[in-house]
């Protein structure tokens, strides 16, 4: 019996710990690509409780009870329920049984769950079967990899067993430890197997991390409306199908972040839909309109896949030019009301659709009885502007979030959340894809909407949690009364216009992160501040100089964002509150001369900063080399003692001698 590695761990109070413990090891169940990157997730085929007796036999009820409940999991034959039974009772006389934990359950008393591993990148090595069996009475948690052999019988891949175990040390100590029964046997392939001093440091770090720091979640689990192993799979091939895109990408923004995230948002509605079209026994590829669809990628990819369908935004976008004929964008402003249905559409998308979020289900709803939404909420609107919050005990996004579930349920949809993988902060999605009336109650639904609507702009300022006279009752927190009529002025635009005075994004837009600014006054504002830095140091280290070295290279002193506006004058201030963010936004985009962290200046020093990362993204190594040399280095020419770096090392030039002409000129002279 081999002890790969132990980690000793405080109980925050209130026996809070075995608790924490066992969430930790639902994370790693769950969702082991948090911990291990190799990985791109796993689906649970089955699990259960397991009242093993005498017989040591799993009763039916287990594998049948929550068998492809989390969507899928290996091709091929799945492991039965006596089967399972088999394994473990093969292997639980070699395994350690450490003291009992009180309170936790009964002797005999198990849970096991059945996942499938799921490796990450390409070529993919297959998934791997493995079962995961938990004994709360003890504390432990047992790994048994699964293979099938030539006879089509699943055998325990012994060498690769390992156990997590939960002791308790004294009063509030305890200690989380990983344990493989066959240390020197232990075969490891460096993504569904790691070594053993990965599960001995890594993995125990994170358990003991996640058992203290464990909270409930706000948010439902990642990809749980669909099957994560065909999710995998389909990602992959339309990673590798669309990765091209990085490479030409002409906007503004990242291009690996945009496409990759793009590609994941079309594989989980592709496999949505297909999903549909068994369910509905349907032969043709859904219908769809992707409402703000920006840069239209979605759409690109939506349609080179099969389905119908095209993409609406107020502003045309470079890459529209590249995408071909078979792409079908238009550019053209979304007022919502009568004019701006889509009954002939069977789905609507809303991907990051700001203004429209809210209005994506009110539009489907309208549109027709068989119209169904998809909808990722990004940026905060209400149906009348900006989101105004009602609720100080929620965190704002998942305040928001419930809004637009709520207005999915209000238009009399059955609405289902789930948490994209994708590269974002803002994951949580909202699907509406049947509904909760008749088709001859839609003219009451219909009024029920416009109500909601009209209450919403009438108590945007006022909080009131009166209840609403909806059907369904666990959605009507923090909302006003929906009696409320349009005013009289209006009603005479309520059937066209759904929402007098919307504002929809405008057709050109605002750049307002100080780079419309004057050259010639952001480099004043750049130099007041620098030289206000540096002065602040110089008087620091004069006062308490005592006769030391002075042939330093001045970092200068920092300062809070407040006291270096206390230093600027008033009309300077003024231009720049008229930009997003201010004093900040100019500071933070003039990197190569300050640091802003914590809200706090500080004089950017170049000899702190780490050298370009090996596994920084390809496009990303590129752009720095491309722009290697192409600007004049700031402190060469302003900071009284010069760069930091000697020439060779500063990606700056020292010099007009030294400039190199950007590589982004040179493409658009040879464009031209």
């Amino acid at each position: 019996m081999g002890l790969v590695g132990t980690a000793a761990v405080r109980d925050p109070g209130g026996a809070a710990l075995p608790r924490g413990f066992w969430a930790a090891v639902r994370v790693w169940l769950e969702k082991p690509q948090v911990a291990n990157r190799r990985l791109s997730g796993a689906a649970v085929q089955a699990e259960g409780t397991v009242p093993l007796g005498e017989g040591g036999e799993i009763p039916p009820s287990f594998a049948a009870g929550r068998a492809g409940v989390r969507g899928g999991g290996q091709e091929g034959r799945a492991a039965g329920p006596a089967e399972l039974g088999r394994l473990w009772r093969e292997v639980q006389g070699q395994l350690p049984r450490p003291p009992p934990l009180t309170g936790w359950g009964g002797p005999g008393e198990l849970r096991a769950v059945l996942r499938t591993l799921l490796p990450r990148g390409r070529p993919a090595a297959p998934p791997a079967l493995e079962l995961a069996v938990q004994d709360a009475y003890n504390g432990t948690v047992t790994f048994l990899p699964l293979e099938e052999n030539s006879e089509g019988k699943y055998l325990v891949k012994k060498c690769n067993i390992y156990q997590i175990q939960l002791k308790h040390i004294k009063d509030e100590e305890w200690s989380i430890s990983v344990v493989a029964p066959f240390p020197e046997d232990w075969f490891s392939d460096g993504i569904l197997y790691p070594k053993l001093a990965w599960l001995g440091n890594k993995l125990l770090s994170k358990l003991a991390k996640w058992s203290v720091e464990q909270k409930p979640s706000e948010f439902k689990s990642t990809l749980s409306l669909i099957s994560v192993a065909k999710y995998s799979k389909v990602y992959q091939d339309l990673k590798e199908k669309y990765k091209v895109m990085v490479k030409v990408w002409p906007e503004v923004t990242d291009p690996e972040k945009f496409v990759y995230e793009d590609v994941a948002i079309a594989t989980y509605l592709l496999i949505l839909w297909e999903e549909e079209r068994k369910e509905k026994g349907l032969t043709k590829k859904q219908s769809f309109v992707d409402l703000g669809c920006g840069n239209g990628l979605l759409v690109h990819i939506l349609n080179s896949e099969g389905h119908s369908g095209r993409g609406i935004d107020v502003r045309r976008r470079k890459i529209w030019d590249m995408y071909g004929p078979e792409t079908h964008l238009e550019e053209a402003t979304i007022i919502p009301g009568d004019s701006h249905l889509f009954p002939d559409t069977d789905w609507l998308i809303g991907n990051h659709s700001d203004e429209l979020t809210p209005w994506v289900p009110v539009i489907a709803a309208r549109s027709s009885y068989s119209c169904c939404y998809f909808v990722l909420p990004c940026c905060f609107f209400d149906f009348h502007g900006k989101y105004s919050r009602r609720q100080s005990k929620k965190t704002q996004y998942r305040e928001y979030l419930d809004f637009v579930a709520q207005v999915g349920f209000v238009c009399g949809f059955h609405v289902e959340e789930d948490c994209l993988r994708i590269p974002s902060t803002k994951r949580v999605s909202f699907i509406g894809k049947s509904r909760t009336y008749p088709p001859a109650e839609h003219a009451l639904i219909d009024n029920q909407i416009t109500q909601f609507i009209n209450s919403r702009r009438t108590c945007a300022v006022a909080t009131c949690d009166k209840r609403v006279g909806f059907k369904h009752e666990d959605h009507s927190d923090s909302l006003c009364e929906v009696g409320s009529e349009p005013p009289e002025d209006e009603t005479e635009t309520a059937g066209t216009i759904w929402m007098p005075g919307f504002q929809p994004r405008e057709k050109v837009e605002q750049i307002r992160n100080c780079a419309s600014l004057p050259r010639d006054f952001v480099d004043e504002v750049v130099l007041d501040v620098a030289k206000l830095l540096l002065n602040a140091a110089l008087q620091k280290s004069c006062s308490n100089m005592q006769g030391g070295n002075t042939n330093t290279w001045n970092q200068g002193e920092s300062l809070s964002l407040r006291e270096v506006a206390e230093h600027l004058n008033k009309e300077t201030l003024k231009k720049l509150k008229s930009e997003y963010g201010g004093l900040q936004t100019l500071l933070k985009s003039n990197h190569q001369v300050f640091e802003v962290l914590n809200g706090r200046v500080h004089i950017r020093d170049w000899r702190k900063e780490k050298p370009p990362s090996k596994t920084k993204p390809e496009v990303k190594r590129r752009l720095s080399a491309e722009a290697f040399k192409t600007r004049l280095c700031w402190f060469f020419i302003h900071h009284p003692d010069g760069c930091s770096l000697p020439s060779e090392a500063c990606p700056y030039a020292h010099g007009t001698e030294e400039l190199r002409q950007s590589e982004i000129i040179k493409k658009k002279k040879h464009i031209q």
